[in-house]
């Protein structure tokens, strides 16, 4: 993998966090002119990666994806229907939010977990376009078709996809 170097853990062996030279490629021409870049694909939705024990505690037959917790008014996701969960259950001494929809693909490319989410919108989308997710609601696959938004710019509170 070719990136830039964001941060190094301080006393580890080759251990680092780089920003992929693909993404830096798509941002290099905004960030020369105006100093910023506005193009970070947004859906709107806070999730928690699916898991064996998750699937088993909910009642799902899908082990991976990302289960969404959360969605935000008027945002991409609720926009296009998607669901969070509504009720909260306790999974290996952590809370989540359970009935919700999961995503487990876009555009036909497996989501395994929220950092295949991250990355495959950060990678391959842009705002203003249509994707296509593929989610497990109510333990059936269905597809949803989903308009990106602009990620907003941030408040200092945390990271939304």
């Amino acid at each position: 993998m070719v990136g830039i170097t964001t941060a190094i853990l301080d006393n580890s062996q080759g251990l680092g966090f780089a920003i992929p030279s693909d993404t830096i490629l798509r941002e290099v021409q905004a960030l020369a002119t105006t100093g910023t870049y506005s193009q970070h694909p947004y859906l709107g939705l806070g999730s928690v990666d699916m898991s064996y024990d998750i699937a088993n505690q909910i009642g799902v037959n899908v082990t991976y994806g990302v289960l969404i917790q959360s969605v935000t008014t008027g945002g991409p996701a609720t926009n296009a229907g998607l669901k969070a969960g509504t009720t909260q259950v306790s999974v290996d001494g952590n809370v989540i939010v359970s009935g919700g929809d999961i995503i487990t693909a876009i555009n036909g490319s497996r989501i395994r977990n929220g950092n295949d989410l991250s990355s495959y919108l950060e990678e391959k989308t842009l705002p203003g376009q249509t994707i296509s997710l593929t989610i497990i609601r109510n333990n059936q696959s269905m597809s949803v078709s989903v308009v990106l938004g602009a990620r907003p710019a941030p408040t200092g509170t945390g990271i939304s996809s």
